[in-house]
């Protein structure tokens, strides 16, 4: 297991890593690639993810537990995807991350899209499902504390991760659809899928009210037990 040492990489890594290199790559494939390569691009965000994830390995021990439980709650996401309509997928990545860090948030969200697209479909959509998914992984840990502590502003980052996710998506739907991006047809994506992202903004309130206490008193237990 690669451990960081030095905190001024780790902290170059920590925020280079999500803000920049991720979204550089995701714009590179769509822009450049073309064919098969989204599946470069999708393979190069997992190993930038797992990277990131590295940088919060303060000790061994512990960035072992850590990886065994983020492993699991990749996996029960993956599983989530599978729920017809409604999906708890944003709801597991966003506990992962309030309970175990913004790093395994964003690992939790980008390798569960990989892994469960092998079933519903890889394409040029993947890295931005990856990089949707991961970075609303990664917010929720930045913001944990007041997340556990308040009910309602949990549900609300549910609700606001919905649209954050449509308006992602929106993006490669105007690139696929154009080939370069125009604002305008931006606009009418985003207003022709309200349906669809009030879908997944009731679905995540819901699935974090569900969630919130059976599996946040288990990442908690755990998180006090081993020091997670």
């Amino acid at each position: 297991m690669i451990v960081i040492k030095s905190d001024r990489l780790r902290t170059v890594l920590r925020y280079g890593i999500p803000f920049v290199l991720i979204p550089s790559l995701v714009a590179l494939g769509a822009v450049a690639f073309e064919g098969q390569r989204y599946l470069i691009i999708s393979l190069g965000i997992a190993v930038l993810a797992l990277l990131l994830f590295m940088t919060g390995f303060e000790r061994r021990n512990i960035g072992s537990r850590r990886m065994v439980i983020t492993a699991i709650m990749t996996a029960l996401a993956v599983f989530g995807r599978f729920i017809p309509v409604f999906k708890p997928i944003t709801a597991i990545c966003v506990m992962t991350a309030v309970y175990l860090g913004a790093e395994a948030g964003f690992l939790c969200g980008s390798l569960s899209v990989l892994i469960s697209n092998i079933y519903f479909g890889q394409g040029p959509w993947t890295p931005f499902q990856m990089l949707g998914f991961g970075l609303i992984g990664l917010f929720a840990g930045y913001l944990s504390k007041p997340l556990t502590r308040c009910v309602a502003a949990l549900l609300l980052y549910g609700a606001v991760s919905g649209i954050a996710y449509s308006f992602i998506m929106d993006i490669w739907t105007v690139l696929w659809y154009s080939g370069g991006f125009d604002g305008r047809l931006y606009l009418t994506a985003i207003v022709s899928a309200i349906p669809f992202t009030i879908l997944y903004a009731v679905s995540n309130v819901a699935f974090l009210w569900l969630l919130r206490k059976p599996v946040g008193a288990k990442l908690g237990r755990i998180k006090i037990k081993y020091g997670v």
